[in-house]
Formats: C-alpha cells, structure tokens, sequence
C-alpha cells in the first residue's frame, strides 16, 4: 500500500493484486491490533535496532525515516501517541484506523486494487525488462515496472504464504536460508510447564553457544507450556539462526540489580530471619510462589531442612541459580507463531537505492521479503514503509522512461 501510494505520488498508474478479500490483513494483526507503526527515536538509532544488513537501510531511510511516517499518517489524519520505549501508535489504539487512512489515500490517488487477484508469475522480456506479471486465471497484466510486496512465511492465513520468494528464485534471485524470528523459544527443562503463566519482570537473560555470548538483555518475559516467551525472548530470537542439533543454553538473572555479594548478604538475612522455618517456607520474598518448588529442586537442598541449618555452600548453590537461572533451548516456534521471517531475498541483487532488481530492470522490492529484520518497537513496519516509498517513487520512474 506504501510502494502504491508513493508511486502514484510520483506519476505513475499504479494498480494492486491483492489475494486475499481485502487489504492490510497482516498489518490488521501487528502489536497485538494496535498497529505500532514505527518508533519515535532518533534515525540512527533505527540503524541499531535492525538486526540482518541495516547498511543495505542506509538510503531507504534517509529517503522516508520514522518522522516522515508519522507525518505521512497524520497530515492524512489518522493521529498517533507515542508509548513506553518510544513505540508508535495510532491515538485509537486500532490497527484497523492505519489500513483505512491508506486505503483512503490510495482512493485519493485512483490506485487501481484487484482483490482476490493471485499471481502465480512474473512475465520478463529476453533482454530482462519486467513486462508484467501472470494472473492465476493464465492471462497477463502488462506493466512497464512491477513491485515484489508479499511478505515472508509469518501468518500464512494472512496471505504470507513465500509466493515473492518463490519468484524471486523464479528469475534467478538469490534467498537467503528463511527461519522464524520474534519468536518464543522451546525449551527442554519439563519444569517449564510447570511454571506456564508465570511472568518475570525487570530480569535479564542471556544467551550462549557454548562459550559465545548471542543476546543479553533486560526486561520481561514469560513461561509457556513448550518454553518461555514475552517480549526479551522475541528479541532474543532475532540473533537466533537455527543449525542442525543446534542446542543452546540460557540464564535468567532472576535479581539483576543485585550483585552477587549484595544478594549473598541479602539470602543471610533471610535465613536469618527465617531460621526457625522449613526452607521451602522461608523464600517467599526472594521469589514468586510458582518458582520456588523449581528453585528448590534445581538447588538440591532438603525442602523440609530447618533454614537455619543450611551450610554456606547450599547457600552459594541458591544464588548461582538465582544469577543464572538454566535453560536449554532446542529450537524455536514455527512461522505460525512467529512475528517476522528472518531471511529473505539477497540484498546484494537489490538496489540499495531504488530496490530494483540488480538482475531484472523494472523489478523493484518492498518489506519483508528482503532480507532485512529487526527488534520488536515499530522497527519491522518502519522497513516495510522506507522500502515501499523507495520502491515506489523509483518504480513510477522507471515507468516514465520506458513510456
């Protein structure tokens, strides 16, 4: 809808297949219906938060950055807020507010919208000119230039189902390995299940390939029947790419803000305080309910010992697990649940500067099917705004020349 709206800015007659009944059905489901449609920080913090080839950004941002999209949505009237950790909201909290603001521009700028309109193939010339793109129904739409927008692999009901991968590939584009990112992990500890709905907040995990640190971060997250989830999981998985028997550990900091002297002294007190009770009755400060049996299991230490008879090494056993709290992930969730797909089209057959295809003049690509991710925050749709305008104001050029 951007690439649209920006190549009709520019001049040209734009029209758009779209498969399913109607548009914006991805952008419907995005931060939970509320559309977070990018993030107010500074532009080169942008940059720090795109995970796979920001570099490849460069030009797509310089040429339409978070500040030209909330005044793109706002000059058009749809109003925004900005929340905790600078995120981007339209003031209704409705993602269905961002899709109608766009469709009313594209009705503004006589962009032409073929619903329940599936491509099955793009049409190029001998001498590697797009020429248009194949209907399922077998007949052409001609076009002097043609914009990859599908998406990846995340939310297949959506309309995500890798159909601009698959022509990519068709007209000898390279794909780079495709996985699910901004999503929970699977883990292999039973006691997982045991502490399903139990959500941490304010604590810090970290994750490690044997020896190599991947992630560490602060924040909140959340356990699950298969594993743990929440928001510092999602951003952890973005600098997971998943091997074969790729089995990784993680450590939660359970007291982050305590160092291990400072939490040693507060466990004597404790103890302490507590000296006459059974050991499993004199945690109830240190931890949330549903965490202690665990705690006390992986610990080792009698449940039913008097806290005061608790020997100094059990007591260090405690705080090692209260500092790094062990996990072992075998993988990931699939695309279903999946937020984003990490991966995609190679940006080195793509134009930083136009997204047109490097090996087919007058294809031109947008969002997600390039291999570009990012951090949860707005961080994603920024990308899919920046390459859709991009692409957009160059493919109505590309248009004009050939006319």
């Amino acid at each position: 809808m951007m690439a649209a709206a920006s190549a009709a800015e520019a001049g040209a007659e734009v029209i758009i297949f779209e498969k399913n009944e109607k548009l914006g059905k991805k952008l419907f489901i995005t931060g939970k219906g509320r559309c977070n449609l990018t993030n107010a920080c500074e532009c080169e913090e942008l940059f720090s938060n795109i995970i796979s080839n920001p570099k490849f950004m460069y030009s797509a941002i310089n040429a339409f950055d978070n500040r030209a999209v909330m005044d793109f949505f706002e000059k058009a009237g749809c109003k925004l807020k900005i929340e905790r950790g600078n995120r981007v909201f339209p003031a209704s909290d409705h993602s269905s507010d961002v899709i109608l603001t766009l469709s009313n521009i594209l009705k503004q700028k006589n962009v032409g919208i073929r619903l329940n309109s599936e491509i099955t193939g793009l049409s190029v010339s001998e001498d590697n000119y797009i020429t248009g793109v194949i209907l399922k129904n077998g007949k052409k739409a001609e076009a002097d230039s043609v914009i990859i927008a599908t998406g990846g692999l995340s939310y297949k009901a959506t309309g995500s189902t890798g159909d601009g991968f698959r022509f990519a590939e068709e007209t000898g584009h390279r794909v780079t390995k495709l996985n699910p990112s901004l999503v929970p992990f699977e883990c292999r500890e039973e006691y997982c299940s045991t502490l399903m709905g139990l959500s941490l907040k304010n604590v810090s995990l970290k994750i490690m390939d044997d020896k190599k640190k991947l992630f560490e971060g602060f924040g909140e997250m959340l356990f699950t029947h298969f594993g743990i989830s929440g928001p510092l999981v999602l951003s952890a998985s973005s600098f997971y790419n998943k091997r074969k028997n790729d089995i990784l550990k993680a450590f939660i900091d359970l007291k982050p803000a305590l160092s291990e002297d400072v939490l040693d002294k507060r466990l004597i007190r404790e103890f302490e305080v507590n000296g006459n009770k059974e050991f499993k009755n004199s945690l109830g400060a240190l931890y949330p309910t549903k965490l202690i049996p665990v705690i006390i299991a992986i610990s080792g230490i009698d449940q039913y010992k008097k806290t005061n008879s608790v020997t100094g090494k059990e007591r260090r056993r405690l705080l090692e697990i209260t500092k790094r709290f062990p996990l072992t992930i075998t993988g990931t969730r699939s695309f279903d649940e999946a937020i984003i797909t990490k991966g995609g089209i190679s940006v080195k057959d793509i134009n930083p500067s136009t997204m047109e295809s490097k090996l087919i003049k007058g294809l031109f690509f947008a969002g997600e099917v390039i291999d570009v991710d990012a951090l949860t925050g707005g961080f994603n749709l920024q990308i899919a705004w920046s390459t859709g305008f991009l692409a957009g104001e160059n493919a109505a050029r590309v248009t004009e020349e050939r006319i």
